[in-house]
């Protein structure tokens, strides 16, 4: 499977949309944002002129300066030594005659937040929406990118748009993921070392459109959906699979609603292969910097509708912990629930 996976990578990057022969970094490398701390090491990739050399140099607390690599098929990617929290950072790439530069970089720990409409649902919908964002404030080492919502029937190598650029916690924060934010805040609060939140989400989307064919063949799921939100893979081929050479420490999930009358049965076998699929993508994405069982936290469905009748909901409760009823267990190692039956709220005017 590992070598498959590898050869996807090789094909992909041989047919990039991005590669327009300038120096410049992949679409989710911006000023301001955060890449993972030691002991990992961070991955930088982007586009250059064809056989070019490519030298990457750390300006900062530290320094370093990367050998070069070679521009392949348009595409340069090198590996960080590993760099404490902190910064800020200046990040360039240069190749002969031509610099990019990335400014105020940190060090600390990514994060990838996705799912349906619950992790949509935005810090401005809160209850104590007005306090949250004036509090914001306090958390400048709390950066945040926003995926744009795409589809696309092929893998990705790049993104096709980003809604949010890496900014710093009050910047567009009402539009922000309210369940990311609020993790990546408690987060910072224990740790006390920069956070990076990466929000790829879309609402009313089942779990077959982020899962890759691999994870959903090995569930007996390579039909197409009735419509553009349950296409297989629609998803994870423009919102995750561009993601993979990324170095994260983590991943939160919020989804299983869209499940509930779709393919319900065989959630107890799509949620796990998916994570374990994530897990071994982004292993092999970033050169085995992300670790291979790295964290997969989830918020387990609320009560919907007081007084049903209809088994929906708690099938999928229970299929998402793949029929053992807690967290971790010996089919999902390394994943932590967040407990939300009893936490639904009758007079949202969002639904629960």
């Amino acid at each position: 499977m590992a070598k498959t996976l590898c050869a996807v990578f090789l094909l992909i990057a041989s047919t990039i949309h991005d590669c327009d022969g300038n120096l410049h970094f992949a679409s989710y490398y911006e000023d301001s944002m955060v890449l993972q701390k030691s002991p990992e090491k961070a991955v930088l990739w982007g586009y250059g002129p064809e056989g070019e050399q490519v030298t990457v140099f750390l300006l900062g607390p530290i320094k370093q300066k990367t050998s070069p690599v070679t521009v392949t098929n348009g595409i340069w990617k090198v590996t960080l030594d590993p760099v404490e929290a902190g910064g800020p950072y200046n990040v360039t790439a240069a190749v002969q005659n031509s610099t990019a530069t990335l400014t105020d970089v940190l060090f600390g720990d990514v994060w990838l937040c996705g799912g349906q409409s619950n992790m949509l649902f935005e810090v401005s919908q809160m209850f104590n929406a007005s306090k949250e964002l004036h509090d914001a404030d306090k958390y400048p080492h709390v950066r945040k990118l926003m995926v744009a919502l795409n589809r696309s029937d092929n893998e990705l190598i790049d993104l096709i748009g980003v809604d949010l650029l890496w900014s710093m916690s009050t910047k567009n924060l009402s539009e922000f993921s309210a369940v990311c934010w609020l993790f990546g805040r408690y987060m910072y609060d224990i740790l006390k070392y920069p956070v990076g939140l990466v929000e790829s989400c879309w609402g009313g989307t089942p779990i077959e459109a982020w899962s890759s064919s691999r994870a959903l063949q090995r569930c007996g799921l390579e039909q197409t959906g009735t419509n553009h939100y349950e296409n297989n893979s629609v998803m994870w081929n423009s919102m995750i699979h561009p993601l993979l050479n990324m170095t994260i420490k983590g991943a939160i999930w919020y989804q299983g609603e869209a499940n509930t009358d779709y393919h319900r049965d065989k959630y107890n076998c799509s949620f796990p292969a998916m994570i374990d699929d994530w897990r071994m993508a982004f292993h092999l994405g970033s050169g085995g910097q992300t670790a291979i069982d790295f964290p997969f936290g989830f918020v387990q469905l609320s009560t919907n509708q007081k007084g049903s009748l209809d088994d929906g909901f708690p099938d999928i409760r229970w299929h998402q912990t793949a029929d053992f009823g807690f967290v971790p267990n010996p089919r999902m190692k390394r994943t932590f629930m967040a407990v939300a039956l009893d936490l639904p709220d009758a007079k949202s005017p969002y639904g629960t």
